[in-house]
């Protein structure tokens, strides 16, 4: 994992820099391939440039996002709008990952993907890459 990443759970509260760690350790396991950095703040994971998963800590605990996580029709991910396909969970808890979910979410993000690195290029208009 990117050493920055690393400090950036290591300044969370403790119950969010386990949720964080966690969360690092799983996306690191399911897309060894990724680069990984911090972007916007934020830890990300990138496949070939583009964005693909990261978390932050908001006001509503860590945010799990998945760039193109609203097309992957699953319950447990909230979508916020319609010009983004990004979608999101909200975890307060270790206890609330679902490890088996969150594979299965991770194997769909690396299949299922829209073109964010091309997005200013395309002033905005998304295209589907997988």
């Amino acid at each position: 994992m990117n050493k920055e990443i690393q400090k950036y759970n290591n300044i969370q509260s403790a119950e969010d820099k386990e949720i964080c760690n966690l969360l690092a350790q799983e996306i690191c396991n399911s897309l060894p391939e990724a680069e990984n950095k911090v972007w916007h703040a934020h830890p990300v994971w990138f496949l070939d440039g583009n964005p693909i998963v990261g978390y932050s800590k908001q006001k509503a605990g860590i945010r799990l996002m998945f760039w193109s996580g609203a097309d992957f029709e699953e319950e447990g991910l909230i979508i916020r709008g319609a010009k983004f396909k990004d979608a999101s969970v909200f975890y307060n808890s270790v206890s609330e990952i679902e490890i088996k979910v969150l594979k299965r979410w991770l194997k769909k993000s690396i299949k299922i993907q829209w073109d964010y690195k091309n997005i200013v290029k395309r002033k905005g208009k998304l295209e589907r890459l997988k």
